[in-house]
């Protein structure tokens, strides 16, 4: 048996929501776990768990980030969604991950611009692919705003060399 395989540990995406009862406790927390960050930025050390016997585990970095930004989430009221890499996502769901609609996705996928099965009628992508493609937009439109930003500032450069025209009646 996989160590794993309990009760606690799943491997299908589940959605945490603040809960009103307990978000003074969740805030605190948050706060918590970002004075443990700014500790660790400037002193070499690692994060670690303590079991309720007193043992101690160091946490990964990864996992403490990912801990942390799930604070940060549920502190400012916000639900959280918790799913493997490999998860298989229906088109609405992945829309919806995407903010687009579901007719916006199927001609993504229809484009080729995001990988995915068919099976039947129905298309399944795994959230992999839908990250993956949302990653290349993201740096796509960075790369575009900063070549807009430079030819921007080429033309603010020209137009300071230009000469000025005066008007024919200021004379």
């Amino acid at each position: 048996m996989n160590p794993l395989d309990t009760p606690r540990a799943t491997s299908k995406p589940r959605t945490y929501l603040p809960d009103g009862d307990t978000r003074a406790d969740i805030v605190d927390f948050a706060k918590t776990l970002r004075a443990i960050e700014s500790y660790l930025t400037t002193h070499a050390s690692q994060a670690a768990l303590v079991a309720p016997d007193g043992s101690q585990r160091s946490i990964p970095d990864e996992i403490f980030r990912a801990l942390e930004q799930v604070a940060n989430a549920l502190a400012n009221g916000h639900g959280v969604t918790v799913a493997p890499y490999s998860t298989q996502m229906t088109t609405q769901e992945a829309a919806d991950f995407l903010g687009v609609s579901r007719p916006t996705l199927v001609k993504l996928l229809e484009q080729g611009e995001i990988a995915h099965e068919k099976r039947g009628r129905h298309r399944r992508v795994m959230l992999r692919d839908v990250v993956e493609f949302q990653e290349q937009a993201r740096s796509e439109r960075r790369d575009a705003l900063t070549d807009l930003a430079r030819a921007g500032q080429g033309s603010a450069l020209r137009s300071e060399s230009m000469p000025t025209l005066k008007r024919l009646d200021e004379d």
